[in-house]
């Protein structure tokens, strides 16, 4: 089957180098092997470098996105728990649906969907329910292009000795993440958004309060595959593993490639980078008449919200630049679904003469929805 090259702008997976591309054939060999130990400590050193802790557990999941999620919330709840979630989006409703599949007494702080979570509504909540377990929010949310105070948020949980869950999935590389300092407990992300690493794994940390509360539960984690227990013990150490599961060899590869270009740029020039880009779009879409769901000051540079206009059929413009232009934005979710679109600008993708292109077909589709509208 041949695969067609798209310019990949919608919300996730992002292009993927060509550095990682190579790396993801090399050769496999055993998810035991002393080399492949040696690469498994290796990612550990960069993921701590991209998610900026020292936190012993950090690793990906051989899974997406999602199942760090789970693997987050299932690891630290146990029945009875009461659990703060917070729901800005998608992503928000996704956590709220898995601690209560976990057992937990959940608590659900909604927010409106474009907006950033408000501080005060969630220490009021955290003052209302003493007995909460954990505070577990989006830092940057993909279904609106949201960026959220997670500093404060994890300051709030901190204080009042509660723990902290952070999603990051495409927060990871674009913008400012900074686990040790935010004092949060557990963080992760995905491979596929601001890293340029094809999907299938998940980096995730942490602390060692979180890890202290796995260890002394009552209960056991009611998931197997994602019992952190069992986990570690595969990922714990050099020499030392002890086998969990088949990891994914040669997604493994990719992940340190792309772990090593980001290092090899520097954090925060990356987030200069989706910065530039953003601020560029934003000038094409301006010029366009186009405007965004988000105000300036809690946008995610990397994933951007734009509001549909009245006259356009969104799913047109959507498929014109798909199957004419090879360039893929994405669709609006939940309440936002035919409202917006969503334009990626994440890792390999955030480039001048990326951000061009789709201006340059942005406005040949638009020309073209208003004449079929009026024909």
């Amino acid at each position: 089957m041949q695969i067609p090259n798209r310019l990949l702008m919608g919300p996730g997976p992002s292009n993927v180098t060509p550095d990682v591309l190579d790396a993801l054939s090399q050769p496999t060999i055993g998810h035991l092997d002393p080399v492949f130990q040696s690469l498994m400590e290796e990612v550990k050193d960069l993921l701590r470098y991209a998610f900026q802790t020292s936190n012993a557990m950090t690793f990906p999941i051989s899974a997406p996105a999602s199942l760090a999620m789970e693997a987050a919330l299932v690891n630290l709840i146990e029945p009875g728990d009461t659990a703060l979630i917070v729901q800005n989006g998608v992503f928000g409703g996704r956590m709220a649906d898995i601690a209560a599949r976990a057992g937990a007494n959940v608590v659900l702080l909604a927010f409106d969907w474009g907006t950033p979570i408000c501080l005060e509504t969630v220490e009021r909540a955290i003052r209302q329910y003493p007995q909460a377990r954990l505070l577990s929010f989006v830092h940057a949310e993909t279904s609106t292009g949201v960026r959220s105070d997670a500093a404060s948020l994890c300051k709030l949980a901190h204080d009042a000795g509660i723990l902290s869950v952070v999603d990051t999935v495409t927060g990871l590389g674009g913008v400012p993440v900074a686990v040790d300092d935010w004092q949060a407990d557990v963080v992760y992300s995905g491979t596929q958004k601001c890293l340029s690493v094809p999907p299938g794994l998940a980096p995730i940390t942490f602390s060692e309060k979180a890890v202290q509360g796995i260890r002394s539960r009552k209960t056991k984690v009611q998931s197997w595959f994602m019992d952190l227990n069992l986990v570690l013990g595969y990922w714990s150490g050099e020499g030392g593993r002890s086998y969990h599961h088949t990891a994914p060899v040669n997604a493994i590869y990719g992940l340190a490639r792309g772990l090593a270009d980001l290092k090899a740029e520097g954090l925060e020039a990356s987030w200069e980078r989706h910065r530039r880009m953003h601020l560029r779009l934003a000038e094409g879409l301006r010029n366009l008449g186009l405007d965004f769901l988000v105000e300036e000051e809690h946008r995610l540079p990397q994933l951007n919200t734009v509001v549909v206009p009245a006259d356009i059929n969104e799913a047109f413009v959507r498929s014109k630049l798909l199957m004419d232009q090879g360039i893929e934005i994405g669709a609006g979710l939940g309440t936002l679904a035919g409202k917006v679109w969503r334009i990626g600008l994440m890792g390999h993708t955030a480039r001048a003469e990326n951000v061009d292109r789709l201006i340059g077909a942005l406005e040949e589709a638009l020309a073209e929805a208003r004449r079929r509208a009026v024909a």
